[in-house]
């Protein structure tokens, strides 16, 4: 039995994942899904990147079992920042369509300029959280914007991590992460996978994730 830590993406919580979380327990798998602070039902005032690396961290600590760490498009940051933190606790990282920092990057430096404008357009109600796009499910949250704009601190520890994984959605336009994709594929240390879908990989493929995921246990 492998042990899942699913992260989701900027404005979603836990639900983003229940699809996948269900395949994954229905192979007898644990699966923890996260709803990071101030994406639930109570405001977190104060939350940034760095607290939410922490609740993953504490997330990973919580069991004995080395645990599969997997982030969706902004859940990229929180996943790097805590495999950083916690390496020999991680049997594989997986990134969904999710951002892979460099040390000092943040969501605002690696997002394209249109997703920077949405992220002003989104903060502009109270300069403390970004609004969902309207597209998104009513369930979304607005977002901590001090999470998108901090830069991430990293050691490169994380890199240490055995299994790395990179699954591209090439399913959609101003995609960020196909370049990301094309460049990690050439890297020995890095396993590729392409899904030919939009962003929203946990929502529209949970199937095709939960298939690649269990090769990580």
């Amino acid at each position: 039995m492998a042990r899942f830590i699913l992260v989701p993406g900027g404005w979603h919580g836990a639900w983003a994942f229940e699809a996948v979380g269900n395949a994954l327990s229905g192979e007898g798998h644990e699966v923890q899904a996260l709803t990071l602070s101030g994406l639930g039902d109570e405001p977190a005032d104060g939350a940034n990147l760095d607290s939410h690396i922490d609740e993953v961290v504490q997330a990973v600590r919580g069991r004995d079992a080395s645990a599969v760490l997997v982030g969706h498009s902004y859940g990229g940051m929180v996943i790097t920042g805590a495999a950083d933190k916690e390496p020999s606790r991680i049997r594989a990282i997986v990134y969904a369509d999710a951002y892979v920092p460099d040390n000092g990057a943040s969501v605002w430096a690696l997002a394209t300029p249109s997703y920077r404008e949405r992220f002003i357009a989104g903060a502009a109600a109270d300069g403390l959280t970004c609004a969902p796009p309207a597209h998104l499910d009513r369930r979304c949250r607005p977002h901590p914007i001090a999470t998108f704009l901090q830069a991430i601190k990293l050691t490169g520890n994380w890199r240490n991590v055995r299994s790395k994984a990179f699954i591209a959605a090439c399913g959609w336009e101003g995609s960020p992460f196909v370049e990301l994709y094309e460049r990690l594929r050439l890297d020995p240390e890095w396993a590729t996978h392409r899904l030919e879908c939009a962003h929203d990989v946990p929502r529209l493929a949970p199937e095709a994730l939960a298939r690649i995921l269990l090769k990580y246990v």
